[in-house]
């Protein structure tokens, strides 16, 4: 059923379909073309289409008056971005790839990665200089070869101190040498040790570390998940049956490096958790008007996630039926983290532990430029495809927009100098968990000192879709 009737909009795919034609002929796409495909794109499916007076139905009454308007741009990475509403501070998270085989490598969590998982820090006492810490190392890789470990500081690359203006240039390159450091109370000293760390294409298990902590007459599973990546909940669905089998009482889920993935992933999780019935609402969908309307009156089950019994391929869930479940969380919590927590909230006790969160609430589906935007056809004379956001999700009473993050029910930032090795019962924010639940909830932290974190990027921030959410495998409306 076509939704867009306006005489414009069916020029335009028109226009598309006379470029793919001509392009296929030249094997090279026109940046008209492409810039086309944008606008198309954005106007039918961008969730802040109202925002951004280009976009309304009537703008442009001929094709004509469109190719004159973005003809002023430069590339079609400069008219994408000028559609983009308030890049600043809501939608800081559509994007668009030159070529969609890196987008598709992005979404499956395949990246060049030397295995070094690292944040970036500004220095206590200078505006301008920054240094890393190892957040973890990803197993099979340059970094687990050389023996980095969580924990360590690095301050230079390449001999090069690291900074707020040269970071980007220096970590981009596919082969480097860090310098490690003393912490010094956030003013890193270096110590002299080299490491050299050569990238490589790298598949991230996202289940870094799940097991069982035995505390007195409680059986606490702990799980460290760092993206929601649907190719692995087969694999989350066996750590919930080896939970299960072992018959924890208690569960910690340690989101603090997660910043997104896969909506369905983030159900699944969900669902293993708990066990809502699959008529219970998991989350809500927001579209723009136009989407939002046609869904409503044509498909409205799109428009809601329910809890579900079974995995993606069919297999049944390992539920726990829990009431209540410790998550950690910092500002890398973005998302998809953030959706769990968010749906959680209205059926179980979410004790949240650690810092805010990223404050991501929105989702993105991929567009190709096709017919339908599907990648089926779509035009062969490039390979340009959009990830911009589409939707806002709610939880089930509809809470939404909370672009401040999801503030910590106990409240401590990680401490750079000092943190801990991921699952051992002493470091710092699994251990405030493990208290909690020791006095069943009466734990209140009024001693524990927490200060804002100079913490501002990191590995995940600066690779592709690093902190993203998306929907997979809809049914997009038709024009």
């Amino acid at each position: 059923m076509r939704i867009f009737k306006s005489l414009f909009l069916s020029l335009i795919a028109i226009a598309l379909l006379n470029s793919c034609a001509q392009d296929n002929d030249d094997k090279l796409a026109s940046d008209l073309t492409i810039k086309n495909f944008i606008y198309r794109g954005m106007n039918a499916f961008y969730l802040y289409k109202p925002d951004v007076p280009v976009l309304a139905d009537d703008r442009f009454s001929t094709v004509k008056e469109l190719e004159d308007f973005h003809a002023q741009f430069d590339t079609p990475e400069d008219f994408f971005e000028s559609l983009i509403f308030d890049p600043n501070r809501v939608d800081r998270f559509s994007v668009i790839f030159s070529d969609y085989i890196a987008l598709e490598q992005a979404l499956s969590g395949n990246s060049l990665n030397n295995g070094m998982e690292f944040g970036l820090v500004g220095y206590a006492n200078d505006v301008n200089n920054i240094f890393g810490y190892v957040r973890y190392v990803l197993p099979n890789t340059s970094a687990a070869a050389q023996g980095v470990v969580r924990g360590q500081i690095f301050t230079e690359i390449d001999g090069i101190q690291l900074t707020r203006t040269n970071f980007r240039t220096l970590i981009a390159q596919n082969s480097y040498t860090i310098t490690l450091a003393d912490y010094n109370n956030g003013d890193p000293i270096a110590n002299g040790n080299t490491i050299n760390l050569t990238k490589a294409q790298v598949q991230e298990d996202p289940i870094l570390v799940s097991k069982v902590i035995d505390q007195g007459n409680a059986k606490v599973g702990y799980l460290v998940y760092n993206s929601f990546l649907r190719q692995f909940d087969d694999q989350l669905n066996s750590v919930f049956a080896n939970f299960k089998s072992q018959g924890i009482t208690h569960l910690v889920i340690d989101l603090r490096y997660n910043s997104g993935g896969s909506v369905n992933s983030a159900i699944t999780l969900g669902s293993l958790v708990t066990n809502n019935p699959t008529t219970d609402v998991f989350s809500t969908e927001q579209w723009n008007p136009d989407i939002q309307e046609f869904l409503q009156e044509n498909n409205p089950d799109q428009l809601v996630n329910f809890f579900k019994n079974n995995t993606t391929g069919g297999a049944a869930l390992n539920r726990l039926s829990l009431s209540k479940v410790h998550i950690i969380t910092t500002g890398n919590s973005a998302s998809a983290s953030e959706l769990l927590i968010n749906s959680l909230d209205p059926y179980v006790n979410v004790v949240q532990v650690g810092d805010d969160t990223a404050g991501k609430f929105q989702a993105s589906i991929t567009l190709y430029d096709s017919e339908d935007f599907t990648r089926q056809g779509a035009n062969p004379a490039h390979r340009y495809a959009m990830q911009p956001l589409v939707l806002k999700s709610l939880n089930s009473v509809g809470r939404t927009d909370y672009f401040d993050g999801l503030q910590p029910d106990i409240r401590q930032n990680e401490n750079f100098g000092n943190l801990g090795v991921l699952g051992d019962p002493s470091e710092p924010l699994l251990n405030l968990c493990l208290n909690d639940i020791a006095v069943n909830g009466r734990f209140n932290n009024p001693f524990i000192e927490s200060r804002p974190s100079r913490e501002f990027s990191g590995s995940n921030k600066l690779r592709p879709l690093g902190d993203e959410m998306w929907k997979e495998e809809i049914v997009l409306p038709q024009q």
